[in-house]
């Protein structure tokens, strides 16, 4: 009996640009459709497959699994489980996923003039402004966790730090916020702009500002 032909197998589709460049070698990582995006989804913490698609509107299920594949491949997300009750999976970045921070913030704050007028069929989402509104706080003046309610939800990030920088910390309320306060999306945009500062802000009552410790103190002016 005469031996069934096995079909060919189909090579594995390597994407680089095969330039010895350190540019091209991160693009080879993070230059596809949707990795970067993830990328800011993951610095919120770590988040469940189903948790990234919704908040991801548009990707498909097969190109978000593919990503996260490659994500997980190049060594910037690993996926875990959750012990019991939770008894769920959940991708998180790595240290060098992490790294990406400040190329978002980068491009967060060069593609924020791009937002002058909102188009009917963009999807929103609050925690979406919190790389926007790192420049306005960042410093040593701000350290702690600012919990920040715009009318499109509620995120909160970690200002200060060792480095005087802030941090994405998570999406929705924080468990215990050091400053409260709250903006709408023209504001934010504007700090995210640099054509506002906080404190003129805070001044004209563009931001309200709520909480008793010192962070509260040094957003309000105090």
């Amino acid at each position: 009996m005469p031996r069934q032909q096995q079909p060919a197998t189909r090579p594995v589709r390597r994407r680089s640009y095969d330039q010895f460049c350190a540019t091209a070698r991160a693009l080879d990582s993070v230059g596809d459709r949707w990795t970067l995006l993830i990328v800011r989804e993951l610095l919120a913490g770590p988040r469940r497959y189903t948790d990234l698609h919704a908040d991801l509107p548009g990707v498909s299920t097969d190109v978000l699994a593919s990503r996260l594949r490659d994500m997980e491949q190049n060594g910037l997300a690993t996926r875990r489980r959750l012990p019991p009750p939770a008894a769920a999976s959940v991708y998180e970045l790595t240290e060098r996923g992490h790294g990406l921070m400040p190329v978002l913030a980068a491009l967060a704050e060069w593609g924020a003039p791009a937002l002058a007028e909102r188009r009917p069929t963009d999807a929103v989402r609050a925690h979406w402004f919190a790389l926007p509104l790192l420049r306005a706080l960042g410093g040593p003046a701000y350290e702690g966790v600012v919990e920040v309610h715009l009318d499109e939800g509620e995120f909160h990030v970690r200002a200060g730090g060792t480095e005087g920088g802030a941090a994405v910390y998570g999406d929705g309320p924080a468990d215990c916020a050091d400053a409260r306060i709250a903006l709408d999306v023209e504001v934010c945009l504007e700090l995210a702009q640099g054509g506002l500062t906080l404190a003129e802000a805070v001044e004209d009552g563009r931001v309200s500002v709520s909480g008793d410790g010192p962070l509260a103190a040094a957003l309000r002016g105090d």
